[in-house]
Order: structure tokens, then C-alpha cells, then sequence
């Protein structure tokens, strides 16, 4: 089952020697597809090559950052201009300056942002704010999100819709878990239920507003709208973590294009170019809560790197003046037509979601609502096919849970490529 190359074999056994697992963040471990991963020596636009030398077509890109593709030459033009002046400065610069009045005019909902270092720093950062601000305690996720792996956020779904959460990994004290409550996404009557019992002392709900850490779920019609209402009622805030959807699917995101307006958003991924980033932001009362201003205290030695921000700027320059959204959206409407066309020409059961240039299919037939449902999928044969395609050098998540991504180094032809070995895959699995 497993295609690495022996190369790959041996740096990886040397990997496990140093680091826990062999990798540095755990799905890269391969765990949910058996065996072990490649070893990268490049990448350049559309593809990864290992350090065997076996070329592959990616649909991960990092997790996202890379949308205009891996090491695109006005990226990484940027990063040595900008670093033969420094890499990190510990005071303002001027990147960071332009990135806060980029995101603000591209994120109505966003009129004050502070930079951090990723998306686990903003979300964590975020709940903190909220808690200060209103002066409450709780927070509301949704079972299946992923918000980083901050303790607030590490807590799964406890034993019924108004239970609090259980720790979801070890070193998250159960009665700080229990100041989180997990409830099932896009469950209208669980979350009215449970705001009719304790609305006064839920400080926030967080969610990502396009779940994309579950395989890739949609909201049912009028559900972020109920979020919205429901929050404002109550007086909570309503959190958009935005950190994979952000800048991706559009200059305002999700939220953009649901015309919602959440009172704090965090984003990362798309604008660091492909470095470490993150940031928050949201009403200018709420944010300016946030020491220096407020008593609420968060920081950070390398926020607002000159190097990240001017890549990012890049990026989103790039994304601006070349129509890079809409050639995003044509790219990924093609890739779902020739997918759709051929799951059921082979006769697969298969829930196919994409928005823009995000993208997962699940093999079931069932109706895909939340993680509940993505979870009675047919994993197994999702493994056959991730190891299958890997063979045939396509790279595609190795995971069920994970979403994937089209970037702008990806062509029709690579998109075409990629069809085929899918249907010469389907045929002997």
C-alpha cells in the first residue's frame, strides 16, 4: 500500500528518531491512510517532486496558502527583495500596515486587524477577546470544525446537544473543556435549544462557515443567518473562522459571498504567501478591547514579519489583477464536471462538494449535513483510491477529512491528466 520511494523510506525512519512521529503536524503522518509519507525536495507550480524524484500533481497546497501555486516567481521575488532589508524587525513596519488596510477593505465586516503567527494563534486569540468583551465565559463550536489546537478549541461533542465538552486530547483539563459547549453542525433545534437555556452566558460561537476540516460541508439554507440572529439576540459574538476560506473563495470569503456580517473573523493561510500567518479582526469596538487599548492581553515577538506580509500582499495582488477568482471558479467548475461525469459513468456512490477552487467527494450516497454523516463514508475504499492515485502521481489529501484545493499553477490539461488516472484507478480498485 505504501509508494514511497526508498529514499523517502530511510529520511523518514530518520524523521522518527527526531521527531514525534516523524512529522510536524500530525496528518501529515499518513495515519488515516495507513503507511507513511514522501519526502519532499521541491515544488513548482502544480507539482511536488520527492526525494526519489517521483513528480506528482498536487491538490493540497500546503493545506491552502499556495494559491497561486507552489514557488511563484512574484512570491518568491518579494520575499528576497524584502529580506535584504531585514527579516524581522520587533517595531512597526510598513507591510504590516498595508496588509491591515487591505484586509479591512476587502472584509466589510472587518474595521480594525491585529497580524499573529497562525491560524491556531487567531482563533485562540479571538475567543480571548470575545471573552473579555462580553464578559462571559462559554463558547459555542460545532462538532467536526477545526479552530486549531488551542485548549478552548480541542474539545469534542459531549453525550447530548446541551452537554458541555469533553477534552480531545490529553493536557485540556475537563473543567476548562467544560467552558466549551459542542454542538452538531447545521442542527437548527439544538442550537435554539440551547440558547433558550444559557443565551446570557455564551460569550461566543465560533465556526468555520464552510466547514473544511470535515471533507468539505455546505450550511443548509438560512443556518449562518440564524447564527447571525441568534448571536446578536443574546448579545454572544459570532466568530467566522475564515482562516481556510478567506481570500480563497473571494476577496470577503464566506461571508462575502452569504452577504453576513460577523462581529470577529480569523484568517491565515492566503495571506502569508506561503509563510507562517494569521489574523484577526472585527468592529473596531470589540478589537480595540485588545492591549494596548483594553485589558485584554495578546502578543507576539514575529507578528507582522515584514517577510510574510510582503509576500502575502503579493499574493493578493496578484489574485486582484489577473481575475484570479474567477479563473479559480472556472478551473474548479471543470474539474467537478469531468469528476461528476465520471463517478457516474463508473458507477460510484459519491457526494461530490466544491466552491470556487475547495473541493471533496465522499464515497457514499447519503446526504452529507455534518461530521456524523461524513464519517459513514466508505473509508476503505477512500484508502485504496488515495494509494492508488498516489502510485499514478496524484497527490491528493491523505485523508477523508480534509478538503482540496485547486490553485492558479493548475491547468485544464493538468485537471484532464488527473481525470484519467482517476478512471483508470476506478476501474481496478
Amino acid at each position: 500500500m505504501n509508494s514511497q520511494g526508498l529514499l523517502s523510506q530511510k529520511m523518514f525512519a530518520i524523521a522518527k528518531q527526531y521527531i514525534p512521529g516523524g512529522v510536524n503536524s500530525p496528518v501529515r503522518a499518513f495515519r488515516n491512510v495507513g503507511g507513511e509519507p514522501f519526502i519532499v525536495r521541491r515544488a513548482y507550480g502544480s507539482r511536488i517532486e520527492d526525494i526519489d524524484g517521483k513528480h506528482y500533481i498536487d491538490y493540497i497546497g500546503s493545506w491552502g496558502p499556495n494559491i497561486l501555486g507552489h514557488a511563484p516567481i512574484v512570491i518568491t521575488n518579494t520575499i528576497h527583495e524584502v529580506a535584504k532589508s531585514g527579516i524581522s524587525f520587533g517595531i512597526p513596519n510598513m507591510f504590516e500596515i498595508e496588509m491591515a488596510r487591505t484586509v479591512c477593505d476587502w472584509v466589510p465586516s472587518v474595521e480594525k486587524v491585529r497580524m499573529c503567527n497562525s491560524g491556531t494563534e487567531a482563533t485562540m486569540s479571538a475567543i480571548r477577546l470575545a471573552r473579555g468583551f462580553t464578559k462571559r465565559d462559554y463558547i459555542v463550536k460545532f462538532d467536526g470544525c477545526y479552530h486549531g489546537h488551542s485548549d478552548s478549541l480541542l474539545v469534542a461533542a459531549g453525550s447530548g446537544a446541551l452537554t458541555h465538552g469533553e477534552p480531545d486530547s490529553a493536557g485540556v483539563p475537563k473543567a476548562f473543556a467544560e467552558k466549551t459547549i459542542v454542538l452538531p453542525y447545521n442542527d437548527r433545534e439544538a442550537l435554539e435549544e440551547l440558547f433558550a437555556a444559557q443565551g446570557e452566558t455564551i460569550a461566543a460561537v465560533i465556526v468555520e462557515s464552510y466547514p473544511a476540516n470535515a471533507g468539505l460541508v455546505f450550511p443548509k439554507p438560512g443556518y449562518l443567518n440564524l447564527l447571525s440572529s441568534i448571536t446578536r439576540q443574546y448579545g454572544a459574538l459570532l466568530i467566522f473562522d475564515e482562516v481556510m476560506t478567506g481570500f480563497r473563495l473571494g476577496k470577503a470569503g464566506v461571508q462575502g459571498l452569504e452577504n453576513l456580517t460577523p462581529d470577529l473573523s480569523c484568517f491565515g493561510k492566503v495571506i502569508g504567501g506561503g509563510l507562517p500567518v494569521g489574523a484577526f479582526g472585527g468592529r473596531a469596538d470589540v478589537m480595540d478591547f485588545l492591549a494596548p487599548n483594553g485589558p485584554v492581553y495578546q502578543a507576539g515577538t514575529l507578528s507582522g514579519n515584514p517577510l510574510a506580509m510582503a509576500a502575502g500582499l503579493a499574493q493578493l495582488r496578484e489574485l486582484d489583477n489577473h481575475s484570479g477568482f474567477a479563473r479559480l471558479d472556472s478551473l474548479g467548475a471543470h474539474f467537478e464536471k469531468g469528476l461528476r461525469e465520471l463517478l457516474v459513468e463508473k458507477g460510484v456512490p459519491h457526494r461530490f462538494n466544491r466552491v470556487g477552487s475547495m473541493f471533496c467527494w465522499f464515497f457514499t450516497d447519503r446526504e452529507i449535513v455534518n461530521v456524523s454523516d461524513v464519517m459513514k463514508q466508505d473509508l476503505e475504499f477512500f484508502k485504496r483510491f488515495f494509494w492508488a492515485c498516489l502510485e499514478e502521481g496524484i497527490y491528493l489529501a491523505p485523508s477523508p477529512y480534509e478538503t482540496g484545493f485547486i490553485s492558479l499553477a493548475h491547468t485544464e490539461a493538468d485537471l484532464d491528466d488527473t481525470l484519467t488516472v482517476f478512471a483508470q484507478v476506478l476501474a481496478k480498485i
